[in-house]
């Protein structure tokens, strides 16, 4: 992990086309503002990791879904 000291007003860039500028700085809170082209995504990583598990529990079947596709798998009368 890069560590840095930015003070308000200060950036740091990422890439080529990613910047982060510290916007406010007061105690506890910082405020920061992103700057990235539009095809890339930004999240907080709170919101990314319900996101990435919300997908990912979509895309999974259940046990009775499995089950159900591989009954009419074997069945003679499923065109192939």
């Amino acid at each position: 992990m890069l560590v840095l000291t930015r003070r308000a007003g200060e950036s740091v860039m990422i890439g080529d086309d990613v910047i982060i500028t510290v916007l406010e700085a007061r105690g506890d809170v910082i405020r920061l503002g992103i700057q990235a082209p539009r095809d890339v995504q930004v999240h907080r990583e709170e919101v990314y990791r319900e996101l990435r598990a919300a997908n990912q529990e979509a895309a999974s079947p259940t046990e009775d879904e499995v089950q159900a596709v591989s009954k009419l798998l074997q069945s003679p009368d499923t065109p192939v």
